[in-house]
């Protein structure tokens, strides 16, 4: 997070009792954010009956645990820099992002509608900090810091991540089936065990990329309120948790989601599931190494959607359920800012503003 002066405030007993509770909201962001988005590393490769849905939740746990403990922090240093506020202000305000956007995670979850967790937490910090300290408190880029960044750079790298997705499962489904190679039920064998292989590519750079969000925020809170010297400086024990909390929602509520990515979009086999997750995985790889949090639903999604053009399957391609995610993407940003707005005067009090 960029502050709006050089002096951070000094932390006293009451400011760290509510950093504690924004750094358990955090958690609770990349918790909901496993139960909402991780489930896509494994939801092609459960819909294609290549795995079991609990041995395949099982594998993305761990490889969800281990991709950000291996990529590093580089989509973390992004996250940091959303929003620009008052040193005193920074944890209130981050806060009821965290807030707006756990609420909206939870909701559209519960739902069984894939929406963007990334969607929800830059539109969760924007609102609360327009609303504390004016649109100036927003870091809209597009670059930051010779990158893409702030609220217009990530959004402008979800959308190219999420055409990227579309368009990359479309060329090699359209070289899988000019090479004349579709799997027939005879050698689904090694087509499944490829699967598990990009699944698990998938659910690394799921990981790699969405804990860190979690622990980019965690670290603009403990920068804001003095406890550490710079955002990259934020400890292992963060960036484990952060990475736990991604595991357990992950491996507690990825079924909703599984179902409607691997069955309702639209109805894959296998070989369609290997082309789609290995696709989704790339993607989602480069930009975790470029430092850009980008929305595993969105890239995952449009992969699958690419497999039916890539087949010229358009009639077999549920455009309910993409009109439904479609809404749910546009109405994310807005719907967490209104949530987090709504929670910002609880913060406030609690920070005894």
């Amino acid at each position: 997070m960029a502050l709006s002066s050089t002096s951070r405030c000094v932390h006293d007993g009451r400011m760290d009792v509510v950093l504690v509770i924004a750094i358990g909201m955090a958690l609770a962001f990349a918790f909901t954010n496993g139960f909402q988005d991780a489930a896509n590393a494994i939801a092609t490769l459960v819909a294609t009956r290549a795995a079991r849905p609990v041995t395949a939740i099982l594998m993305a746990s761990i490889m969800n645990l281990l991709g950000p403990l291996l990529i590093g922090a580089a989509v973390a240093n992004t996250v940091a820099k959303i929003v620009v506020v008052e040193p005193e202000a920074a944890v209130a305000v981050i806060g009821a992002g965290l807030t707006g956007a756990v609420l909206w995670n939870t909701f559209t979850w519960y739902r069984g509608i894939p929406s963007s967790a990334s969607h929800a937490l830059v539109g969760g910090l924007a609102g609360a900090a327009i609303v504390s300290a004016g649109i100036g408190a927003v870091a809209w880029g597009p670059v930051v810091d010779g990158h893409l960044g702030g609220v217009l750079g990530i959004l402008l790298g979800i959308l190219l991540a999420t055409a990227l997705g579309f368009g990359a499962t479309w060329v090699l489904e359209r070289l899988v089936l000019r090479l004349g190679r579709r799997a027939s039920s005879g050698a689904a064998g090694p087509v499944r065990r490829a699967q598990w292989l990009t699944s698990a590519w998938l659910a690394f750079s799921h990981g790699a990329n969405d804990a860190s969000k979690a622990v980019g925020v965690i670290a603009a809170m403990l920068f804001a309120s003095g406890h550490i010297e710079d955002v990259a400086d934020v400890g292992f024990a963060y960036i484990l948790a952060c990475s736990v909390a991604l595991t357990i929602g992950t491996a507690l509520g990825g079924w909703r989601i599984v179902t409607t990515i691997g069955q309702r979009i639209y109805p894959i086999p296998s070989l369609d599931g290997l082309v789609s997750q290995a696709s989704s995985a790339g993607v989602i790889f480069g930009a975790s190494g470029a430092g850009l949090p980008v929305s595993t639903t969105q890239v995952v999604s449009s992969s699958v959607v690419g497999v039916g053009a890539g087949r010229r399957r358009w009639r077999h391609v549920g455009w309910g359920v993409v009109r439904e995610m479609g809404v749910a993407w546009l109405t994310t940003m807005p719907a967490a800012a209104i949530l987090a707005i709504v929670v910002l005067p609880l913060w406030w009090y609690l920070g005894g503003a």
